[in-house]
């Protein structure tokens, strides 16, 4: 693993201190927004702060990702060894299925579990969250060189050494990777969290649609795609880090 610093993160941490700016005053889009739209009477959405709607999304995103990442990858672990191997086509059945429901399927199915708001929206984007994840752990540890595993055990290494001092580095660029889009989708997905009560970006974008004011809508989207990318760049970085351990990954 290439060791990372300060440096390394230069890009994402200048886009992220511009995006907590951006979240915290709202005059400089309202100016932008005038300029290019300016026959519209709603240029913000008034429900709810900018700082409060992007901290919904964060929460949401955060725990559910979170959630989605430990199972994701405890299932891809276990299937792909010896104790779960028996598990492997139906683990990953499982979760082709849940990917071929669009998201506001799943929103239909938890909502009337759990009743609208936060609860509903964070278990829809857990389980959509756990595939890219599941997929890429299971590639990733599928990857490692039976060569390497077995030089591992010839040096006396237990089957819990090798799983965290070989097979885990080696697939992590993998797993990150998997990881890295499911999070990304799961930015997006939030948005729709909306429609269950949940806030989030997603409310000035449906508002903004609703009672068509474009100026409302396009500021929920831009500060919803500039989160997935802030997402996307940091995550990027972790995963360039370990891909110089990864099979195959030039010196």
């Amino acid at each position: 693993m290439k060791r990372l610093t300060l440096i390394d993160f230069t890009g994402p941490i200048i886009a992220l201190v511009v995006y907590v700016g951006l979240t915290m005053a709202d005059r400089p889009w309202v100016a932008l927004a005038t300029r290019i739209f300016p026959n519209e009477g709603r240029y913000i959405y008034q429900n709810a702060s900018t700082t409060t709607l992007v901290w919904q999304q964060f929460a949401m995103v955060a725990l559910s990702s979170s959630m989605a990442v430990l199972i994701g990858v405890s299932l891809g672990l276990f299937v792909t060894h010896r104790a779960g191997a028996d598990f492997y086509d139906v683990v990953s059945s499982l979760s082709n299925l849940s990917q071929t429901f669009p998201p506001i399927a799943v929103f239909t199915l938890t909502v009337p579990i759990l009743g609208f708001g936060f609860e509903p929206t964070v278990l829809a984007l857990t389980l959509y969250g756990i595939l890219p994840v599941l997929r890429n752990t299971i590639a990733g540890i599928e990857s490692v060189s039976p060569t390497q595993i077995e030089s591992a055990r010839g040096m006396g290494m237990r089957p819990y050494q090798v799983l965290l001092r070989v097979e885990l580095p080696l697939a992590a660029s993998v797993i990150l990777a998997g990881v890295r889009i499911s999070v990304v989708v799961g930015v997006a997905t939030a948005t729709i969290g909306a429609v269950a009560g949940a806030g989030g970006l997603g409310a000035p974008i449906i508002s903004g649609l609703i009672n068509d004011d474009p100026p409302v809508t396009l500021h929920g989207a831009i500060l919803a795609t500039y989160m997935a990318l802030l997402f996307d760049a940091f995550i990027g970085r972790f995963e360039k880090a370990f891909a110089f351990s990864s099979p195959g990954a030039r010196a």
